[in-house]
C-alpha cells in the first residue's frame, strides 16, 4: 500500500476540483508534476513510477485551485443549432435548418456554403457533425492524393475519426498492400492551410515512419515552413475539439 493511500496504477483516473485527472507513468520524469491536457480536456498527473503515482494523486488534490483554473480556460463548446456560422477548411458555412438528410450546399452567387439538417438539439448536432465528417473526408482523400503523388508513393486507404489526441496517424502498407492513414474529422474545422500540413505531414510518413531529418525536408518540400501550421493546432487545438461535446 502506497504511504498516500491505496495503490494506483496507469492509467487510473480520479476526479479533483470537478475535473478529471489521469494518472501515468513518465520513466524519463525525475518528479510528480501536473500538466493541462487542452485535446481531452482534464489533466495528466505523471509520476516516475507506478510507486510514486499515489504521490501524484497526492499532489493532484493539493494542486486543486490550480486545475480548476486550469479547466476554467477550457473553450467551451457552444450548441450546435441553425442559424450558427462555422468555419469550414477556412471557408463560411452557415447551418440551417431543412428536410431530409442533412447535406452540404456549396455556395453560390447569392448565398455562401450551408448544412442543411432536420430535427432539434442532440439530433440536429449529430446530423451537422455527420456532414462535417464527410466533408473532412472527402477534402482529406483529395489532398492525400495529391501529396502521396507527388511523393511517389502508392495512395494510401484514407479515413477520418474523433481521435483526441492525434490530427493524423499513418501507417506504412505491408507485402504489397497500401498504407493507410486516419484524420481527425476536426480538422474541418481549421484553415485549410493548415489541414493541408497535416496531410502532407502524414504523407511523409509514407516514406519516413519517423521524425527525422529526411522526414521533415519532404514536408518542407511540400507546404514550406511546418512551425506556423503547427503552433495554430497547438493554440486552437482544445476550441476544435470542444466543438459538438456536452
Amino acid at each position: 500500500m502506497s504511504p498516500f493511500g491505496r495503490a494506483f496504477a496507469d492509467g487510473d483516473q480520479l476526479s479533483v476540483a470537478g475535473a478529471v485527472v489521469t494518472l501515468k507513468i513518465h520513466r524519463r520524469a525525475r518528479r510528480v508534476s501536473l500538466r493541462l491536457d487542452r485535446a481531452r480536456g482534464e489533466i495528466v498527473a505523471t509520476a516516475p513510477s507506478a510507486r510514486r503515482l499515489g504521490e501524484a494523486a497526492a499532489f493532484a488534490r493539493e494542486r486543486a485551485v490550480w486545475i480548476a483554473e486550469r479547466i476554467a480556460e477550457l473553450p467551451q463548446a457552444s450548441p450546435i443549432q441553425p442559424g450558427m456560422t462555422l468555419q469550414v477548411f477556412g471557408e463560411t458555412v452557415r447551418l440551417e435548418a431543412g428536410t431530409g438528410r442533412a447535406r452540404w450546399l456549396a455556395a453560390s452567387e447569392n448565398y455562401p456554403a450551408r448544412i442543411t439538417a432536420m430535427g432539434e438539439g442532440e439530433g440536429y448536432a449529430r446530423a451537422v457533425m455527420l456532414v462535417l465528417k464527410r466533408r473532412a473526408l472527402e477534402v482529406l482523400t483529395e489532398r492525400t492524393a495529391h501529396y502521396a503523388a507527388r511523393l511517389g508513393a502508392p495512395m494510401p486507404r484514407v479515413a477520418v475519426a474523433d481521435a483526441k489526441g492525434r490530427w493524423g496517424s499513418c501507417r506504412a502498407g505491408r507485402l504489397g498492400q497500401p498504407g493507410s492513414i486516419r484524420y481527425s474529422w476536426r480538422l474541418a474545422l481549421a484553415p485549410y492551410a493548415v489541414a493541408d500540413y497535416v496531410a502532407a505531414h502524414e504523407c511523409a510518413h509514407l516514406l519516413e515512419l519517423n521524425h527525422g531529418p529526411r522526414f521533415w525536408a519532404h514536408v518542407k518540400a511540400l507546404v514550406g515552413e511546418a512551425r506556423p501550421h503547427r503552433e495554430w493546432l497547438r493554440a486552437e487545438g482544445a476550441r476544435l475539439h470542444a466543438f459538438g461535446r456536452p
